[in-house]
């Protein structure tokens, strides 16, 4: 094998290993994910809250560790809109929120998404994100007060009534609403919800107090989910309960994760924690730099799994007799804006906030790579043609070492002859054969191994790019032209239906159904691939023939799931790559008979020929 062709060969195995991995980690839960999501029951039980605080402030005052909060009944509702009327409510309504309040509890538990659609037709429900407890997907929200340990006063729970104050009844960005509830023990507790123009809420808790002692509360949050939501379940995205937590830093836990767990603590630290899907995340943020002590937990309310991240302060709150006291918090609730994230983490100070969303491993070219993607967007006015400037910028950067790699290519072109005269001479003797190899390349200032550094420098922009469009929030329902209207998502066309004129599915078959759905764009990288193959002539040796004519036909079938608009990044690169090899080498001296390759990969090939027999 000589060294040209070991070098396609390592580029190969390194492109390999990506793609087997897309195909270990995504294409094979695929069946598996769609199974359980059809096994997810419609209704759930209500949950046995717990409120799980953790343990202990520092000034020895401490709220009770583990303390019950009452439940919230055991109602449970056929559908969401039976538990939304099941309450009485203050309406939100934003532009980019619509919603409610549920007076019971006073928990913001009804949130939808204004700008987002659950697929790309124009008449698609809006994204639904929070829903009452005792509906189907419970998810909400809650604040309130942890006493000291050994209290005994009543405070707000989930059953806890409140009223309006005021004449306010919607909660709009220009309006906020107060809530009042009094514990008929000379204390009284008004909660004050704020909304700005996006995502982010502000809880003002308030207590006075009209008794004759000292009080002292810790307030806490809560995020709570009832039930296990679907997830891409992929390792470049974490999806589930997430935080940062002072020198704990970022903390995730999946949640078949935090099953096992059951429940993890994060005593005397700081920072923000919530529960994070692909595209929308909800999160409690207390004051930055307030102590706080924070928890995963993990419970179930009969068959249904109940998920919930929660913080304590851990500096009480001192109401004194006769006056009043108060904190403040903040909710996030709403979709992952890289822009609306940022503008929160520098305005407000939250500890790296951007963590909403999870830019994967290679975070240092992600982020530049989706900064240039919406800049370039915002000049053309279509992320599929920003992908086709990435490209061509991309490869402008590289095109150096392009030039280099391709050139000491073309040199190995030139000295093939030579080459094989060596291997043909020195057959017999390894040793001496690699030495001359070596000498050869030390007189034409060759690098055996230069050719692969295109193929390996195109990983991680791959990767980068990848996933950009896999988790950005832009990416998702944004149209390109033709029959593609969300590079987020596949190409919805599939060559094994014919395109839509045979009315089945082969996805759901066993085993093989992650295979079957190809549709143009994959076929039309899998020929640029091949065109760019052919820009060589076949190895000799059978194996690697072999190895690079099967290529482009499994690479066509792995990408056939990946999402549409790393699949013409694909393509187009391909097409630049062919375009820049062929003028590289053809100024370098190199013959490249691309036409003569591809009519000679038609021809039968002659059988070798037999031994006769003596």
């Amino acid at each position: 094998m000589n060294s040209d062709n070991r070098n396609v060969i390592l580029a190969v195995v390194l492109s390999m290993v990506v793609l087997f991995g897309w195909q270990f980690f995504v294409a094979g839960p695929q069946l598996e994910r769609q199974q359980r999501a059809n096994e997810i029951a419609q209704q759930q039980q209500a949950e046995q809250e717990a409120l799980a605080v953790p343990a202990t402030p520092a000034d020895g005052t401490t709220p009770a560790a583990n303390a019950e909060q009452p439940a919230s009944g055991t109602q449970t509702f056929a559908d969401r809109d039976a538990a939304i009327a099941a309450s009485n409510r203050i309406a939100i309504d934003t532009e980019d929120l619509a919603g409610s309040i549920n007076l019971t509890g006073a928990r913001i538990d009804d949130l939808k998404l204004e700008q987002y659609r659950e697929t790309t037709a124009d008449d698609s429900p809006i994204i639904t994100l929070l829903s009452p407890s005792g509906a189907p997907g419970g998810y909400y929200v809650e604040h309130g007060w942890a006493p000291a340990a050994g209290a005994t006063i009543a405070l707000p729970d989930g059953n806890t009534v409140w009223s309006v104050e005021g004449d306010t009844t919607t909660l709009t960005a220009a309006t906020p609403v107060t809530l009042r509830w009094d514990n008929g023990q000379g204390l009284i507790f008004r909660r004050t919800i704020a909304v700005d123009e996006h995502y982010l809420f502000t809880i003002t808790q308030s207590v006075e107090n009209t008794g004759t002692g000292d009080v002292a509360l810790f307030p806490y949050a809560r995020v709570v989910r009832q039930g296990t939501p679907p997830v891409q379940n992929f390792f470049i995205q974490h999806e589930g309960p997430i935080g940062v937590l002072g020198s704990n830093n970022y903390v995730s836990r999946k949640y078949h994760d935090l099953q096992n767990d059951r429940q993890v603590d994060f005593a005397s630290t700081t920072g923000w924690l919530g529960i994070a899907d692909k595209y929308w995340a909800t999160a409690v943020l207390p004051k930055p730099a307030a102590g706080i002590n924070a928890r995963f937990a993990y419970s179930t309310s009969g068959s249904t799994p109940v998920y919930q991240t929660n913080y304590v302060e851990t500096a009480p709150v001192v109401v004194p007799a006769g006056g009043t006291a108060s904190s403040e918090s903040y909710v996030f609730a709403g979709a992952k804006e890289e822009a609306v994230i940022s503008g929160y983490q520098n305005q407000y100070g939250f500890d790296r906030l951007e963590l909403l969303i999870d830019w994967g491993w290679f975070h240092f070219l992600t982020k530049p790579m989706h900064w240039l993607l919406v800049t370039l967007y915002g000049i053309l006015g279509n992320f599929g043609l920003a992908i086709l400037a990435v490209t061509i910028i991309v490869k402008a950067i590289f095109f150096p070492l392009a030039n280099r790699s391709y050139a000491s290519m073309a040199a190995m072109r030139r000295v093939q002859p030579e080459m094989k005269s060596i291997q043909e001479r020195l057959k017999d003797d390894r040793a001496a054969q690699q030495q001359a190899m070596m000498e050869l390349y030390r007189k034409e200032k060759i690098n055996p191994l230069s050719g692969c550094w295109p193929i390996l420098v195109q990983i991680p922009v791959f990767f980068s790019l990848y996933t950009v469009i896999f988790i950005s929030i832009e990416m998702r329902h944004a149209p390109f032209f033709g029959w593609i209207q969300d590079l987020g998502a596949p190409d919805p066309t599939n060559i094994f239906t014919l395109f839509g004129l045979i009315p089945w599915n082969p996805t759901v078959l066993p085993i093989i159904g992650s295979f079957l759905h190809l549709g143009i764009w994959p076929v039309i990288m899998g020929i640029t691939m091949w065109v760019q193959m052919k820009l060589n002539p076949p190895p000799p040796d059978p194996t690697q023939a072999m190895i690079f004519n099967w290529m482009p036909v499994i690479f066509t079938f792995m990408l056939g799931t990946f999402p549409a608009g790393l699949v013409i990044y694909w393509a187009w690169n391909n097409t630049l790559s062919v375009t820049q090899q062929w003028f590289i080498m053809k100024r370098h001296g190199a013959e490249v008979n691309l036409f003569g390759n591809i009519v000679d990969s038609f021809r039968k090939k002659p059988k070798p020929a037999e031994n006769s027999k003596s």
